[in-house]
């Protein structure tokens, strides 16, 4: 069985969920894990990437499958989970039939949001998701943190009060600053840590998320 299941998702789009999701992904792969990336949007983005990936016969490679309906997501996560060591849902911005199945099979799900686009509705919408899940099965823990953050300013203090209505959800203090490293690189089909010319900011920001998340 996977060692976790964790979705990268939000009920709003626009929030760099595919980015973060192909980050983590490719990141656990360069850590020597088998990966399994499942692209749970409509907007087959990662699923893209992926392939651009392939087509470069980059390495680590990268298993990837596209279900964006919930049953279908639900039936295969249950048969394949046990073939990898992680798999990572991208879950599209919106509430989904996927990203309720997701969550009733995941560990962990991921939150990120943008500054300037934090909508209360939007937090308060995934919180509900949250507790519904864990109506159904324990141990669905949720974090959520700052994506394509301002370099200055009170974003971080911002979001940790805004997000202290919702307990349902744990505030990380580990923003990804808006950097084009990171976009440049999932373009590519490539985590910011295998991207050249290497930016030292970002690295050091995608791995002080990953450490604390895994």
């Amino acid at each position: 069985m996977a060692d976790r299941v964790i979705v990268v998702g939000s009920t709003k789009g626009g929030v760099g969920k595919t980015t973060v999701a192909l980050n983590i992904a490719i990141a656990r792969a360069m850590q020597g894990r088998d990966v399994w990336l499942i692209n749970a949007d409509r907007q087959s983005t990662a699923s893209t990437a992926l392939a651009i990936r392939g087509e470069a016969d980059r390495m680590p490679a990268i298993a990837t499958a596209h279900y964006p309906d919930g049953g279908a997501l639900r039936s295969q996560l249950k048969h394949q989970r046990d073939k990898f060591q992680d798999v990572i849902i991208d879950a599209g911005g919106r509430d989904s039939t996927a990203l309720r199945a997701a969550l009733t099979l995941a560990d962990l799900i991921i939150v990120p949001f943008i500054p300037r686009s934090f909508d209360v509705w939007a937090v308060a919408d995934i919180a509900a998701l949250v507790e519904e899940a864990r109506a159904m099965r324990d141990g669905l823990e949720a974090f959520a943190f700052l994506n394509m953050a301002d370099v200055a300013g009170n974003d971080n203090e911002e979001a940790a009060e805004a997000l202290a209505d919702y307990p349902a959800i744990k505030y990380l203090n580990t923003p990804l600053a808006r950097r084009k490293s990171f976009s440049n690189a999932a373009g590519a089909g490539m985590s910011v840590l295998e991207y050249r010319p290497k930016d030292e900011k970002a690295n050091a920001e995608l791995s002080a998320l990953m450490q604390a998340i895994f």
